[in-house]
């Protein structure tokens, strides 16, 4: 699969890091140290100058308690359209899996919906995401394995998964050009 652009822009996620931090009340120190991950680098982050991968926005949304679109989403207007291959993409650093949110929740709704393209090769092993989170996912193209480690299912183009997503669960795509659109529902 060939590397996704840049079409994250860093101000969203600075903006988001800034204000999640403080609804939490938490120094930089504290977040970082609860999302496993370098002080600097969060800092970076809020800045606007880093560039972060999927794994790590994952880590920072459960440390703060929120989904991983709150991090990402875009400022929206009364009428959206999200044409194939725009919209905010993160790309993965162990996997060939890249996430494309398509539509976070409204106040009061705790859903998110992405489009989701991967290859063979590694999978995308994915930690527990906030409690009550549950996933649905729709295969659009090729074949993947999915569900929680362990109890993993193959599914074809038009088949559906759902499962708990506050769990350890896994992506693998089985053929190329695989994608897949996961609904995040969190209770």
């Amino acid at each position: 699969m060939s590397e996704a652009p840049d079409r994250l822009p860093m101000e969203w996620i600075a903006g988001s890091l800034k204000r999640e931090r403080a609804r939490a009340g938490l120094s930089l120190s504290e977040l970082a140290k609860r999302a496993g991950i370098a002080k600097s680098t969060l800092s970076q982050l809020e800045a606007a100058t880093g560039n972060p991968s999927v794994e790590t926005l994952w880590s920072l949304g459960v440390a703060l308690g929120v989904p991983f679109s709150a991090l990402v989403e875009p400022p929206v207007s009364a009428v959206q359209v999200i044409r194939a291959g725009e919209g905010p993409t993160v790309a993965s650093e162990r996997a060939s899996f890249a996430a494309t949110l398509l539509s976070a929740c409204p106040p009061g709704a705790r859903r998110d919906v992405y489009h989701l393209r991967m290859e063979p090769g590694v999978a995308r092993e994915s930690e527990p995401h906030i409690p009550g989170t549950v996933e649905h996912l729709i295969v659009c193209s090729g074949q993947v394995k999915a569900g929680p480690r362990g109890e993993g299912v193959e599914l074809n183009p038009g088949d559906y998964l759902t499962y708990r997503g506050d769990v350890p669960h896994s992506y693998e795509a089985l053929t190329p050009g695989t994608t897949f659109v996961l609904v995040m529902q969190h209770v």
